[in-house]
């Protein structure tokens, strides 16, 4: 049957089940942004939009009189980009798909986009096809290849003069938005659409659905196409593909439907910032603690970072993700393809929570008990139960709980030479 374009049809489209297997995702935030390298990626809007005198005083103090946005493109030139050398990071630190900013709200398009006239990174800047470079790179790394997208452009005329007729006119999604998406969707063939940037018109304006329709009907992935929930001012959290929600949106008990947790290893910004300092970064046991409990609840993990304008992964994010990768390495069991369990958290504690994946259960539990004897209340041990630590040869013992649940002897060794606090999996079989 052929998706009509309407909410009711498109949002009754299974969502292909490589996007629920894979659970751990890398975002990159790269762009004309990456140049001035402060405050955010939002630097444009504070600056020209807000008129914000921090901005402003940052301008005046680092670059001549008279500059102007379009002036930070030339500089931003990926002198030192090596997608491979991206794509191998990517999957040691355990990434089963990647995310990159074709275009963000500041309209600059990372790919020779033919509606973008001058402001791409063909004819300006870099003058290479970034999207493209990537996509090559992932696929030789058997990554899957995401392209976020914004719908808006702060201050594209055709744009401000849609806005100006209340979103009469559709003059700005007719001639760049929709050309942009089916060019990339086209040229690109991408496993994930991430649209953002939806938030001020409906999708009425967008003609999101006749989109969406084309892309699950006829386009070239229509059989393996993910997108997300950002395509109209009331979409978020109801309408597209998974959920969203809101960036780093945390849901505290189990949702209907699948969903993915943003999050940036930088907290303050998802665009690279030359003056961040390490109180401003997550830690590794932050980013352990935030996969866990994400996929606990069933979602998938998305951890941003924002290469300079040179096209560098600073040494500090690239730490991080090597991090997140060695955990994976032993813990990666309980992550990919893994379900949801009956209970998601141990007795409200925060510090044990579950997955499973066919009849095993695994409790990952986030600090090590100091008697090495972890009490898990909420699983049924039967004569049956065998019980194993992921990393770690051999069985456990067990008893059972006086209350209920059981008691595990944990080895006295750490399992391996993470420091404490990082997470460890311990692996059920025959429990209920």
């Amino acid at each position: 049957p052929r998706y009509q374009p309407d909410w009711g049809s498109l949002d009754a489209r299974p969502l292909p089940g490589w996007f629920d297997q894979a659970k751990v995702g890398v975002f990159v935030h790269w762009g004309v942004f990456s140049v001035p390298a402060w405050g955010s990626e939002w630097f444009w809007w504070h600056w020209r939009g807000e008129h914000r005198p921090d901005y402003q005083r940052f301008v005046q103090r680092r670059y001549p009189p008279g500059t102007a946005y379009g002036d930070f493109a030339p500089l931003f030139t990926a002198h030192d980009f090596q997608p491979r050398e991206w794509a191998q990071l990517f999957r040691r630190a355990g990434a089963r798909y990647v995310v990159l900013t074709t275009k963000h709200h500041e309209g600059f398009t990372n790919w020779g986009s033919s509606v973008s006239w001058n402001w791409n990174s063909l004819d300006t800047g870099p003058h290479r096809d970034l999207v493209g470079e990537l996509g090559e790179a992932l696929r030789e790394s058997n990554i899957r290849y995401g392209l976020y997208h914004s719908l808006l452009e702060w201050f594209n005329p055709l744009y401000l003069a849609d806005k100006e007729s209340g979103f009469k006119t559709q003059n700005f999604v007719l001639r760049k938005t929709m050309p942009e998406l089916y060019d990339l969707v086209l040229k690109y063939k991408p496993d994930l659409i991430w649209s953002d940037g939806d938030w001020e018109a409906p999708e009425s304006y967008w003609n999101s659905t006749s989109f969406l329709a084309w892309l699950y009907n006829d386009s070239p992935v229509k059989d393996t196409v993910v997108v997300n929930d950002r395509w109209c001012s009331n979409c978020s959290c109801h309408h597209g593909g998974y959920y969203n929600c809101a960036d780093k949106y945390k849901p505290g008990t189990l949702p209907a439907h699948k969903w993915e947790m943003c999050s940036s290893i930088d907290r303050l910004s998802w665009g690279y910032r030359s003056n961040m300092n390490i109180a401003e970064l997550m830690d590794e046991a932050s980013i352990i603690e935030e996969l866990v409990q994400t996929v606990s609840f069933g979602g998938n993990y998305l951890l941003n970072v924002g290469p300079t304008k040179e096209g560098v992964i600073v040494p500090i994010f690239q730490e991080r993700l090597l991090a997140l990768g060695r955990w994976l390495d032993t813990n990666g069991e309980a992550i990919y393809e893994s379900k949801p369990w009956r209970v998601q958290m141990e007795n409200s504690t925060g510090t044990v929570w579950y997955t499973s994946k066919g009849p095993a259960v695994y409790a990952i539990f986030l600090i090590w008990p100091q008697d090495n004897v972890l009490e898990l209340s909420s699983p049924v041990p039967s004569p049956a139960t065998q019980v194993s630590m992921l990393g770690f040869a051999g069985t456990l013992k067990w008893q059972e709980s006086p209350g209920k649940g059981l008691l595990i002897a944990l080895p006295d060794v750490l399992p391996s030479p993470l420091p404490p606090q990082s997470g460890w999996t311990v692996k059920l079989e025959g429990v209920k």
